[in-house]
């Protein structure tokens, strides 16, 4: 398929390409995925920036998205990929096929360091979902951090950098910039733009940004920053419901309410699984899995049971 890119996606393409330290944040449907793939094309066979990269994903985009979006874009041909999921063996497999692109899911980071080594081969990083790095205490995280000096350039990618509040930021940035904007420490970020919230005497439980904390901290880390809404950048039709009758026997209500009930079906072997409430019947409706993630916009077909 050919690759026209918007204006908002050549943009974000060229500050990966310039900043050896990003954070792109993105509103679902702007296509983070060809973006980063565009740029590490670029950065691997047009300015050889860059000799090999590791992608670090959730394990059904890993295995699913990376590949499939690397083998759709026409102006993508020529970029090796080696999806590193599944048995250990599998994994080893991709590995040893010195690939220029690596995609491994999250879980196995310790795995894949601790495999390595000091022979650590990747000097490009991409961490899809930024913000699965923001426990400063998970395994992953300090994995990634021991060989962060041997990364030259790295990339996260996210929608929600701070899904819990702004103390989420820090093991995120501690990761790209390795302190630098946010400090080097969790306790020097807290110090500095939070005080103590709930507590039980000496023992504090949250921490509540200091007046101010916000905009400081979002200046501290504007300089590799980029961050697109998608109501800045889709332009969207409105809504369009088209209503479909259908009537079901007494084998198909079961297995309808059941759906309905748990959001997980074994359909004759088949795994159905309704990702949330949008694709799923809870309601005495579904809406088309095609739209299920655009519940607004778009068009839309309902079904009604009867």
């Amino acid at each position: 398929m050919h690759y026209q890119p918007h204006n908002y996606q050549t943009q974000a393409t060229r500050f990966i390409e310039t900043h050896p330290q990003a954070a792109i944040l993105l509103g679902m449907g702007l296509g983070k995925t060809v973006i980063t793939l565009t740029a590490i094309w670029n950065l691997l066979l047009d300015s050889f920036q860059v000799r090999r990269v590791l992608i670090i994903a959730p394990l059904r985009v890993a295995r699913d998205t990376w590949p499939a979006e690397a083998a759709k874009w026409d102006h993508l041909a020529g970029l090796t990929i080696a999806i590193a999921v599944g048995t250990k063996t599998e994994r080893l497999d991709a590995l040893a096929r010195n690939a220029m692109v690596t995609v491994i899911n999250r879980e196995n980071v310790p795995w894949l360091v601790k495999q390595l080594g000091s022979a650590w081969p990747f000097d490009m990083v991409v961490i899809d979902e930024l913000s699965s790095f923001k426990n400063h205490r998970a395994q992953r995280f300090k994995a990634l951090t021991t060989v962060r000096p041997n990364i030259t350039r790295i990339v996260g990618l996210t929608g929600t950098p701070a899904s819990n509040g702004l103390m989420d930021l820090w093991a995120e940035f501690r990761l790209l910039d390795e302190g630098k904007r946010l400090g080097r420490f969790i306790s020097h970020y807290r110090n500095r733009w939070f005080t103590p919230d709930k507590r039980n005497g000496m023992q504090v439980f949250t921490y509540k940004p200091r007046p101010g904390a916000e905009d400081q901290i979002y200046a501290a880390i504007g300089a590799i920053t980029l961050s697109m809404r998608t109501t800045d950048h889709l332009q969207l039709p409105e809504l369009t419901v088209t209503t479909q009758s259908v009537t079901l026997d007494g084998r198909e209500r079961e297995v309808y309410e059941r759906l309905r009930d748990e959001m997980v079906l074994d359909l004759d072997g088949q795994i159905v699984d309704a990702a949330n409430s949008c694709s799923s019947p809870r309601e005495r409706s579904t809406t088309n899995t095609a739209m299920s993630s655009r519940c607004t916009t778009g068009n839309s077909t309902r079904w009604k049971t009867s």
